[in-house]
């Protein structure tokens, strides 16, 4: 999901599975903040953003999860914005933003629906047309669309390259392509802001034996069950793709962030029963998280991997 948001203040735009025997490593990784579980790209891109003084959020992976919590998230704000919510399907857009206006009767604040695949750079530049047209720019450009296919792997559904070329299409490549091609609208703003939601990929955590399952016996082939590799990769990736937009963007006075949620309730995975069971907390948090440095509450901290009570490392 991606989401914008258009207005006179500030856009922004933002382009699991469990196992048993895995309560101990999700625990840690719930307690550091280094587990994410976003919306798994079924029909989601979402934009959001806020709308004062000409400003906008453009949020991508929005309609469910931690993208239609962070839209919900700047609705409720008493800071004026007008949200882009971008979607692969139109209709589940315009459905979650019914819903959310159900949810939210008193906002002034708006959000309207932007169509757009982040595996696809024809839909990627027809959602930048569109939004060149109007409202013109962003100020926020939050990059939350997510998908992982290891368990589709572990089922036999997909093959094992394919896993991961799969999950680097949208975590990698498609979150870059649409930075790349939405930048000419984010600086356009006064104080743009870009992040990029990552998890599970604190590779100093995974040196310390940080995985979901213990080593498998000696022998061939593994009994693979349980699997996060392609995702973690992706998501790892996606961190070096934050250093590097930071050290693109000095100049421009963007600030930038890699977002860690927490382990939270969405649908990456289809199993966000599973993760309830394991004591994931609920999305609404990684909402308000994200708005909170939207508005101004980790300034501190750019250039770095963010969670709700500090600093990640990489």
């Amino acid at each position: 999901m991606m989401g914008m948001v258009v207005g006179r203040a500030k856009r922004v735009m933002e382009a699991s599975a469990f196992a048993p025997g895995i309560r101990t490593w999700l625990d840690r990784a719930k307690n550091s903040g280094g587990y994410s579980c976003e919306p798994e790209l079924a029909d989601e891109q979402l934009a959001e953003g806020r709308v004062s003084n000409g400003n906008s959020n453009d949020c991508a992976g929005g309609n469910n999860g931690i993208g239609y919590e962070t839209v919900k998230a700047l609705l409720q704000s008493t800071k004026p914005y007008h949200i882009l919510m971008g979607s692969r399907s139109q209709d589940k857009a315009e459905n979650a933003i019914a819903k959310l206006q159900k949810e939210c009767p008193g906002s002034r604040n708006t959000v309207e629906a932007v169509q757009v695949d982040v595996t696809s750079d024809d839909s990627i530049q027809a959602a930048f047309d569109k939004i060149s047209s109007s409202p013109g720019h962003i100020d926020t450009l939050i990059n939350n669309a997510g998908a992982t296919f290891d368990l589709e792997y572990v089922a036999g559904k997909v093959s094992l390259r394919d896993c991961f070329m799969k999950a680097y299409d949208v975590n990698v490549a498609g979150t870059n392509v649409l930075t790349w091609t939405f930048m000419p609208l984010l600086l356009k703003s006064s104080d743009p802001r870009l992040i990029f939601v990552t998890g599970l990929s604190n590779v100093t955590q995974a040196s310390k034996s940080y995985f979901p399952t213990p080593p498998q016996p000696a022998g061939w082939p593994k009994r693979i069950e349980f699997e996060t590799i392609g995702y973690r990769c992706s998501k790892t990736a996606l961190n070096m793709l934050m250093v590097d937009w930071n050290h693109k963007l000095k100049a421009d006075g963007v600030k930038v962030w890699a977002l860690g949620p927490g382990m939270l309730e969405t649908d990456l995975g289809n199993a966000r029963h599973l993760a309830k069971k394991m004591g994931a907390k609920p999305a609404h948090i990684g909402g308000q998280f994200i708005r909170s440095v939207v508005e101004g509450q980790r300034d501190a901290d750019v250039g770095k991997i963010i969670v709700k009570d500090g600093i990640s490392e990489f």
